[in-house]
């Protein structure tokens, strides 16, 4: 294939320096940092001084650039009663809720099994006699009785973290005037 448009006039380069004719010499693309007269001097590493004290800076190849983090180290310097009191006293309720539910989960499904009436029978022929049946496990261990045992253990559960856990705040407050209390270290991805 030949070319029809007849002479072109030379296109610019940039730093403008005029293009070399395809036969001459290969291309070159423009470079980032323009390089020394002469090349690099003894293998040099980018970054380093040329003779003449020059710094000759090279672009990176196959850099990769890593997400920066920013470091704060904060201390708790107080911990607030009230709040601390609040917070406790929600999830104490929330902890006895899930005994609540968890026991009569429990309850159902050793039910379900037969476990009540399998033990129930053994410990009532052990405890009885000819005269009274034993002990019956079965009417001890009902639902609604389970229930109320693990409702007065979460209610005291409550009151018991909550108060612990405000006590733990003082405390706290009075270490931490001592000795300045817990240092953290807090790292935000940018």
């Amino acid at each position: 294939m030949t070319d029809t448009r007849g002479p072109q006039p030379p296109h610019e380069t940039y730093g403008g320096e005029q293009a070399v004719q395809q036969g001459t010499q290969p291309y070159h693309p423009p470079q980032a940092y323009p390089s020394p007269p002469g090349g690099t001097q003894g293998g040099q590493h980018p970054g380093q001084q040329t003779a003449a004290g020059a710094t000759v800076r090279r672009p990176r190849t196959g850099a990769t650039t890593q997400p920066r983090t920013r470091k704060a180290r904060l201390r708790v310097a107080k911990a607030d009663p009230w709040s601390v009191m609040k917070v406790s006293f929600l999830l104490s309720i929330a902890l006895g809720i899930c005994t609540i539910v968890a026991a009569a989960v429990l309850w159902m499904v050793m039910d379900a099994m037969g476990v009540f009436s399998t033990v129930g029978g053994t410990i009532s022929e052990a405890t009885g006699s000819n005269e009274s049946n034993g002990f019956d496990l079965q009417s001890f261990l009902s639902l609604p009785r389970v229930l109320l045992f693990t409702s007065v253990i979460a209610v005291i559960d409550v009151v018991l973290a909550t108060a612990l856990a405000t006590l733990g705040a003082f405390i706290y407050n009075l270490s931490a005037g001592f000795v300045g209390g817990v240092e953290l270290t807090l790292a935000e991805d940018e």
